[in-house]
């Protein structure tokens, strides 16, 4: 049966390195849990290791962070559905909203449940995945002011996670400078600009993050120490935090180049074959775990650089 490990060790050192990078800065941070699944052995590591804030898009996974440390801060890091705000109020101190309607729903949920609830604002910069236009931000944050049991905390933007548009020094002044916009006009203090992920980290090492950014939601650079700049590795940190071990339940010498009419296979791939292929032999290792468990692109072979990864079946090959 395949198994994923987590070696305390390395991601003891990767949130060491992280919290000096942010404590320099006077920056706050939270983790983001999705790749933990609500794991409770997994998530009282981050707490072990002193984590106050976490982030997640499953209200599952924040209600097991809250069972097992009811002192963290939890944040959902997605627009709440509408039959999603009851348990929003309940298991998530803070939201990323950008719909009124949302606002309000929570609002009512927050005045019956006898709660408080935080929200940051998104705002669209430019990556067109959800966010309030700069335009309307400020009667955006004038109604909701007046909303009773919401507390806006932040402003906060998303940048390459949908069409790849890269955090600037340019685009991270600009969300700073809506934050003045609105305290200023409003009298109202914002404590955040969570304008930072793990790939906005090489502007921060490189001095070209705005001083108004002061938050960040971290995940790939404290579980895989990655540099979504370059695709490798950010300063001093690794990216063994987990492995992935599995059982070869088959290895036969086959040909490369299969026989037979070929279509698409299920995953919707038509793999292609080179004139040298043909004739060639290579052994063909089948492993238990597939495509509805892990994505091969992403799998390292720990023992021999050159072992390939092909997906195969959707339910057992890689």
């Amino acid at each position: 049966m395949a198994y994923l490990k987590l070696y305390r060790n390395k991601l003891q050192a990767n949130y060491k390195v992280l919290q000096k990078m942010f404590d320099s800065e006077d920056i706050e941070w939270g983790v983001v849990t999705k790749v933990l699944c609500g794991n409770r052995r997994y998530l009282q590591e981050l707490v072990d290791l002193g984590i106050k804030e976490m982030h997640d898009t499953r209200i599952s996974n924040l209600k097991a962070i809250k069972a097992i440390a009811p002192q963290v801060q939890t944040v959902y890091i997605k627009p709440p559905a509408k039959k999603s705000w009851e348990n929003v109020v309940k298991f998530a101190d803070v939201s990323f909203n950008t719909e009124l309607t949302t606002i309000r729903g929570l609002s009512a949920e927050a005045v019956k449940q006898g709660r408080t609830h935080k929200v940051i604002i998104m705002v669209e910069m430019g990556d067109l995945r959800e966010g309030v236009l700069g335009a309307d931000l400020s009667d955006f944050y004038a109604k909701v002011f007046e909303l009773p049991n919401i507390e806006i905390i932040g402003i906060g933007t998303n940048l390459n996670c949908l069409n790849g548009v890269m955090p600037s020094a340019d685009k991270l002044i600009q969300l700073s400078l809506y934050k003045q916009l609105i305290e200023a006009r409003f009298n109202k203090k914002i404590p955040w600009v969570s304008g930072g992920t793990t790939v906005a980290i090489p502007l921060l090492l490189s001095k070209e993050l705005p001083h108004g950014v002061n938050h960040f939601r971290i995940g790939e650079a404290l579980f895989f120490g990655a540099d979504l700049f370059t695709g490798g590795l950010l300063p001093g940190m690794n990216d063994e935090v987990f492995k992935l071990y599995t059982e070869i339940i088959e290895l036969y010498e086959k040909p490369v180049v299969p026989s037979g009419d070929r279509m698409e296979n299920p995953s919707g791939r038509k793999q292609e074959f080179s004139a040298e292929d043909r004739g060639r032999k290579t052994y063909r290792a089948i492993i238990d775990v597939g495509l509805l468990d892990v994505q091969p692109t992403f799998l390292v072979p720990d023992d021999d650089p050159d072992v390939t990864r092909r997906g195969a079946i959707p339910s057992a090959g890689v």
